[in-house]
């Protein structure tokens, strides 16, 4: 039997800063779409979050929460989902863009976020929806709902793949400098494919049984932390690694030989310079090279949180959207900031010898640098404490796919996150290259989460009565979707053509 239809006044709302809830004036109810219902969970979970608070409290299920999470915590989640690993890869992209095309792409992208954010949260206002899948049902049916659970799944699937092999490959090289090894040893402790698993049960998989996100709120203001003094490490480093490099036993590999009775950390001067290339040590403020074309995809995806923000707006204390948005502008802007000061900084070391991960470049010139060790370590623990915050949007993802209607339960919320880590690690462990793979996945989930979904989500939901076809915010969210689309079809471009010539430089972050 069909649900009844949510009456107006549930559909129609519109949140303002206070908490409280005003129906919208002089507004019509959405028109129904084909196959259009809620199950008495989700409308019941709807209803209370806009009813005021007064309202008798119910029962919550997987995705109705009280709303808890405070505003700074709020920040701290999202900016910790929009941080990845990929900073590490960004002074690589400004080599090959140049400070001022650098600058340009990256405001270009934090603005087109902060738009595409506030599509999602116009759309989730109008119909009393807090979830990426849910907005796709309401816009397009069961087909908009899988096809929003589908790009969520394979982008996070994908980040997380990334941050644990990052895991495999840098837990073992720290192990081997705090025990001062020269070489790797067959020693299980030195062994990532072990390591990764150890991490996995210890330390992501207790976060990610949470119940709600915004416990891990903490987690993720720690995890911040740790990338603020990577950021303050870079921004040390400049003004103590010479230029150019100094060059070790003629190899052309460079390393500092650094003083170790001072402990002052500076170049002693014992080494032979390189002898100066033309340029070698000056900036560049616009290029464009073969490497160019790959640093802007890079770029573009540099501030992919689109699955979290509603999981995380749904959990707000006293939500809105202004308030909402105002979390969102404030993310973007702080992760603005700190990807344009490493960039910027990581770029002025090495300029055109800086590689597409920043950590490996100082490891060649000190192996055994303590401060990078330390770096290292802090990247290490921002990028596992990250994996919880980008799983809990692939599980809501699976629940509403497969499970969708159903009471929580505590054997489901831990099988979908086991399930989830076994899944990610096998493939951490057995694939040779996962490279080519995610670069596939982020080019086709990324401008579908960021781009194409909240533009057209906005413009199915949106009722023609208020904001006709033609009316300049529709033309606007078109316009941004025809956008997504090409970012999709040169990114894809990109990477078939570097399969196709054995190209295998096309990198940046994870």
């Amino acid at each position: 039997m069909e649900a009844p239809e949510l009456p107006v006044q549930a559909e129609m709302v519109e949140l303002v800063p206070n908490g409280k809830h005003a129906a919208a004036l002089g507004t019509t109810a959405l028109p129904s779409l084909a196959g259009d219902r809620f199950d008495e969970n989700q409308r019941s979970a709807e209803m209370e979050e806009f009813l005021p608070h007064g309202a008798e409290k119910k029962q919550t299920h997987f995705t109705d929460f009280e709303g808890k999470t405070s505003f700074g915590m709020s920040v701290f989640n999202l900016s910790n989902a929009i941080m990845g690993s990929g900073i590490l890869g960004l002074a690589y992209a400004m080599a090959n863009t140049g400070i001022v095309l650098f600058l340009f792409l990256l405001t270009a992208v934090a603005l087109l976020s902060s738009y595409s954010i506030h599509l999602l949260l116009k759309s989730s206002g109008i119909v009393g929806i807090r979830a990426y899948e849910q907005l796709g049902y309401r816009a397009f049916g069961t087909p908009g709902k899988l096809a929003a659970a589908i790009a969520i799944t394979l982008q996070n699937i994908g980040a997380m793949s990334s941050y644990l092999y990052i895991v495999k490959s840098e837990v073992p090289l720290v192990i081997q400098t705090f025990l001062n090894l020269e070489e790797k040893t067959a020693d299980w402790y030195l062994n990532g494919n072990y390591l990764v698993i150890l991490v996995s049960i210890t330390v992501i998989l207790p976060l990610a049984l949470m119940k709600q996100l915004g416990y891990l709120g903490y987690a993720s203001g720690f995890s911040l932390s740790c990338m603020v003094f990577f950021l303050i490490s870079v921004i040390y480093k400049k003004f103590q690694i010479p230029c150019p490099l100094p060059e070790q036993g003629g190899n052309g590999t460079g390393g500092l030989n650094y003083t170790a009775a001072s402990g002052s950390g500076h170049w002693d001067g014992s080494e032979s310079l390189q002898p100066p290339e033309a340029g070698a040590c000056t900036p560049s403020f616009f290029t464009l090279n073969s490497q160019t074309a790959y640093t802007i995809p890079i770029m573009a995806f540099a501030f992919v949180c689109h699955p979290e923000v509603l999981p995380i707006y749904t959990e707000l204390k006293d939500p809105s959207k202004k308030k909402m948005q105002c979390i969102s502008n404030i993310s973007i802007a702080v992760m603005y900031l700190m990807y344009f000061l490493a960039a910027l900084f990581g770029y002025l070391t090495f300029y055109g010898r800086v590689e597409s991960e920043l950590l490996h470049t100082y490891s060649r010139v000190d192996p055994f640098d303590v401060l990078i060790l330390c770096v290292r370590v802090a990247v290490l623990t921002a990028v596992t404490l990250t994996v919880p915050i980008v799983l809990f949007p692939v599980r809501r993802a699976i629940q509403q796919m497969l499970f969708h209607g159903k009471n929580f339960s505590w054997i489901r919320h831990v099988a979908i996150a086991v399930v989830l880590l076994t899944f990610i690690n096998l493939l951490v462990i057995f694939a040779p290259s996962i490279l080519g793979i995610f670069g596939m996945i982020g080019a086709t989930s990324a401008p579908c989460l960021i781009f194409i979904f909240p533009a057209i989500f906005y413009i199915r939901i949106m009722p023609k009565d208020k904001e006709p076809l033609r009316s300049t915010p529709k033309i606007l969210a078109a316009c941004f979707a025809l956008l997504g689309v090409l970012f999709m079809i040169m990114s894809l471009s990109f990477i078939i053509i570097d399969w196709a010539t054995g190209g295998g430089r096309s990198g940046g972050s994870h």
